[in-house]
């Protein structure tokens, strides 16, 4: 009798996906949002599954909100929160009405960036389930908390690209 070992999937053994949650996020047929946050930057995507590999919809990168005449940095709470505004925007565009949140492998902490852009997204008019718990408070995503600590106003520049 041989001893036979299956070897799991490529991304299993190196920690990138966890299939039985991404197998969970298929089953509701909707659209994923999905939200990484690097050190610098947050990355928001609206893709949808296919057989053959997902379809990626719209992306928006919080290194393009400097193209909307964003000043401040781009790996702060109100940049992710205005990532998936726009995301969101873009995603409507293209026939997104609801979704749902894949983070990936990040954890899930309340107030952090993720929560932020899914507050963004969903203050946009995407439908998304959530729990209010989750987001940063609003002197938070409306960059209160940089403001104390710098000499520029984020507060106006929030408010005045959202419009």
């Amino acid at each position: 009798m041989t001893n036979r070992q299956t070897i799991n999937y490529r991304r299993k053994r190196e920690g990138r996906t966890d299939y039985r949650r991404r197998l969970n996020l298929l089953k509701s047929g909707k659209a994923r949002l999905t939200v990484r946050a690097t050190v610098n930057n947050t990355i928001v995507s609206a893709a949808s599954f296919h057989p053959d590999g997902d379809k990626i919809i719209t992306t928006f990168h919080s290194n393009d909100l400097k193209k909307k005449g964003w000043k401040h940095g781009t790996g702060n709470v109100p940049a992710a929160y205005l990532t998936g505004y726009f995301a969101a925007k873009q995603a409507m565009e293209k026939g997104v009405k609801e979704a749902i949140l894949d983070i990936g492998g990040h954890e899930s902490i309340n107030g952090s960036r993720i929560f932020a852009a899914l507050k963004g997204a969903i203050d946009a008019g995407l439908s998304i389930p959530h729990s209010e718990k989750a987001f940063p408070s609003e002197d938070r995503l409306m960059g209160a908390h940089i403001e104390a600590h710098m000499k520029t106003k984020i507060q106006d520049d929030v408010k005045s690209l959202m419009k």
